[in-house]
This record gives C-alpha cells, structure tokens and sequence, in this order.
C-alpha cells in the first residue's frame, strides 16, 4: 500500500474517504469541525440523533455531504480521555481498516493531528499508526485454492501540519522497513514444516544474499558443523532425515573496522520434543520454533530496506527435532564448541543446545553485543503471557537499552533475574552442565545454561515464547515480534 504524507486542510483534499474523529459526549476533532461547518453542520446533525457515540473504535460512514471534494466521510470514535493508549490507538486503526476495506474507494485520507496518544510525540504516533496499518493488511493465503480477493485500497494520505512533515515522513519509513520485515517474519513462520526445513532457510539466505551486495551470507551444512566442534548443536539433528544448517548473513553498513551488532536465532523448524517427545495436541503449532531465526531475518530485511550505517551479523542455528532411532537419547553426553560438557536429561531442551554453539560461534565477530532471540521456554508463557517477552542478560545497560526500544516500539519486555543461586540448578553429577534445571524457573535457568557460553561478549537473551505466535482461531499464526523492538534497538545504535 502507498503511503503518502501532506499538510493541507482536508476539507480540500479529494480523496474516496476522509476520516475524521469524534470524541464521547459528541466532541469533533479539528478536522472534523471544518467539515462540519462546511457541511452545514451535518456531522452535528448525525450525532445529535444518536447515530455514534465516539467511543473507541466504532464509526459511522457518511456519504454526499455538501461542500467537500471528499467522496465519504467516516466518522471514528475516539473516546473521552484527552489522550490515547497505543492500544486503543491500534483498535481505532483496526476499525478503520475494517470500514475501508469493504468500500469500493481506492484511497483514504487521516488527519494524524487529531489522533493524541500518550508519552508518544509525533514521530511516535505516527510510527505506531503506520505500523498498525500494515499490520492489518497482512494475509497469508498461499496454501489457500481460494485467495483473499485483491484488495481495492491501494493508497492512505496522513495529514499533519507542515512542521511536522519530515517527523511523520520518518516514521513511515521507519515503520513500512519494519513492517515488511514484520511481514517476512510471519510468512516464514506460518510455512509448514515439510517446506520450511533447514535447508529451505539456507536457500532463502542465499537468495536475500544475491539481491543486496552488502551481505555476505555463509551457510554451513553438518561436516562444517563437526569441524567446529559444534557437538550439542549436531546431537539436537541427529534423529532427523533433514541436515541441520549454520546460517550466518553479515551486513557491512558501516566502516570494515567497525565491531558489528550480532543477532541469533533459534530455527528449530519443527519440535517433536525427540525421545522426550510432546503431547499430541497442539504439536502442530512447534512450527513456530523456528520464530526466533525468523525474527532475525524479519530484522536484518528491515535494515537492508532502511540502509542503516552499522555492521550486523546474524546466526541462525536452524535444526529439525526428531524421534527415531538414531536420536540423541537422555543422559547422552556431548561436547560444545566451547569445550563444555552437556549432559542432556531432556532432550525437549534442545533450543539450548543449538544455541549455545551459536552463542560461542559469535564469538569470532568480536561483537559489540550478542542478542539471542529464541522460543525458548514455556515457562515463559506462565511467567509473562502472550503479552510481554522476556529478558535477560548479562550487561545492565544493554537490557536497559533493548527495554526503551520495546517501549517506543509498543514491541515491549520485561526483564527477569539470573542470579548465580539459579546456576546451582544446572549441576550435572556426570558433567560440566545440565541442559534442565528442574520445574521451578525455567525461564531463568535456561538463560543461565545460555550465559556459560556469553562470557566473551556483553550479551542479551529474548524469550519469545509467549509473543511469537497466537494459538486457536482465526488469528492463529507468528506475529512478528521482535522485529519492531530489535530494529528500534538498532535505530537508536545510530541515532536514526
């Protein structure tokens, strides 16, 4: 969708469908008074009838309204506080989106001045709106006979005042970047198993490679992964017919010498549990194991897109988790890249074990900081929900840095602990470490088995197994989180 940003009055522009607000207790937005007295007072008259009550969310299309060059006009609730939330923000665009796309009209019109939201300036609101929108139209339907019909909305005009031109003009860019990788993200995790393998991962890396010649992109098949030494990584494939892969993309923005940003992703492309295998129900949905390395590809396409000036490297440890005969059994013991013994109790733990070679593969960059990004534990999901994902790490000012850009990017975490006392739950009585730690903070202690392999490196762990993906019903499927809140971290590395 074409998005264009202007400063006229809007009661001149021509467009399909104006959209303007009205408050509860029938209080018109700015734009909305002008139509209105151009209009005679039409809106007036609507309301005065009981038609819309403003509350967030509902609308009312009007249609032939005297005076204005617009077709339509849709009337949008929102509210009686003087500001706000992002997500009442989000279900006023979720409404319009809703209200445009079963008109005929190929464009619409917002008057972004009158929409105030909370601890968000313009650039801020205008970010979100846009984001929301994309959002919105996102439809993945490649396995459906019967597609989505062509949608007749092909372009939005945001209106604002002329000084605040170049600040929503950013913020659209910033927020179209990240929603097209938002977009890859979702459509990588929505593909089914027996399509997107390691090997389909691989290829799909080559083939972002080729188009941008920035990127260097490396992929190593299981012999590389044995000259490494990457033995708990292997053990994890072991019980599958589908080879693991070592992803590894590097992005040159800025100067050669210039220590890179360095992202890792978990890309377990299904998850049975192996030998510790899964109940039944809902296994269908260990797809979506993989969101972790999605989310970094999700990331690095909205930087290629936005061009950014810095070095970033993403890993991706991408690997099928299998039961069969040949499959790593509990109680094997392996070695890691790092020298590290593993005693594996559990071999539904596995997320770790690919990613802690990952993590010590990193090390080779001499990165500024290491983020993993990962679905790695359901106690994640009793801890903090489908809302909130969970940090953890081992540097104050990076958590503190990834924490402010979940917040500008309503894209938010939450950090929990890793005191050494959680570290005593991984003792091994056979090695160096265990790979479980018992039932009781499972979030934690799976950081804490992550943070024996950081130690090189200031260093951040993204639990995204509550946030990756939504369960049951019609909106079922990945999300895309944490794209916005990566790329707004890398944003502000720059200052962009």
């Amino acid at each position: 969708m074409e998005l264009v940003v202007k400063s006229v009055s809007p009661e001149t522009l021509k467009t399909a469908t104006l959209v303007v607000t009205v408050g509860e207790n029938r209080v018109l937005g700015s734009a909305a008074q002008s139509v209105d007295t151009l209009s005679g007072g039409a809106i007036a008259a609507v309301l005065k009838r009981g038609d819309l009550a403003g509350k967030v969310g509902q609308s009312l299309l009007l249609h032939n309204l005297p005076n204005l060059k617009a077709e339509r006009v849709l009337l949008v609730g929102v509210g009686k506080e003087a500001e706000l939330s992002d997500r009442q923000l989000k279900k006023i665009v979720g409404s319009v989106l809703t209200s445009l796309k079963s008109l005929g009209g190929t464009d619409a019109t917002l008057v972004l001045d009158d929409l105030s939201v909370k601890n968000r300036d313009t650039y801020g609101k205008a970010r979100l709106l846009v984001e929301a929108l994309a959002d919105g139209e996102y439809v993945f339907d490649r396995f459906k006979t019967q597609k989505a019909e062509a949608r007749a909305l092909k372009k939005i005009t945001l209106l604002t005042a002329k000084v605040s031109v170049a600040d929503v003009e950013r913020a659209a860019s910033h927020a179209q970047a990240i929603a097209t990788g938002m977009a890859l993200t979702r459509d990588l995790g929505n593909l089914p198993p027996n399509i997107c393998h390691p090997t389909y991962l691989g290829e799909e890396a080559k083939a972002l490679g080729k188009a941008h010649k920035n990127l260097k992109v490396e992929v190593h098949d299981e012999k590389k992964l044995a000259e490494l030494g990457m033995g708990s990584f292997l053990a994890v494939a072991q019980g599958s017919a589908q080879p693991p892969r070592l992803i590894v993309m590097n992005y040159q923005g800025a100067k050669k010498g210039d220590k890179p940003f360095v992202l890792v992703g978990k890309g377990i492309t299904f998850d049975t549990g192996g030998i510790s295998i899964k109940p039944a129900a809902g296994m269908d949905e260990m797809k979506f194991d993989m969101c972790g390395a999605a989310s970094v590809f999700g990331t690095l396409r909205a930087v290629l897109e936005l061009k950014l000036p810095i070095n970033l490297v993403c890993i991706l440890a991408c690997a099928e988790n299998m039961p069969s005969g040949t499959a790593t059994r509990p109680g094997d013991i392996v070695t890691t890249m790092s020298g590290q013994t593993v005693e594996i109790l559990n071999t539904d733990a596995e997320g770790r074990l690919v990613l802690c070679d990952a993590l010590t593969y990193a090390e080779r960059f001499k990165p500024q900081a290491v983020i993993d990004i990962a679905t790695l534990t359901g106690a994640c999901v009793v801890a903090l929900g489908g809302h909130t994902t969970g940090l953890l790490g081992n540097n104050d000012a990076l958590i503190n840095q990834l924490l402010d850009a979940g917040k500008l990017a309503d894209d938010r975490a939450w950090q929990l602990p890793l005191f050494d006392e959680y570290q005593e739950q991984l003792d091994s009585p056979f090695a160096d470490i265990a790979n479980i730690g018992g039932p009781k903070g499972g979030t934690i202690t799976a950081a804490c088995f992550l943070s024996r392999f950081t130690k090189a490196y200031d260093w951040a762990h993204l639990d995204i197994a509550g946030t990756a993906w939504l369960s049951g019903g019609k909106e079922k499927g990945a999300t895309g989180r944490p794209v916005p809140l990566l790329t707004q971290y890398l944003l502000d590395r720059v200052g962009a």
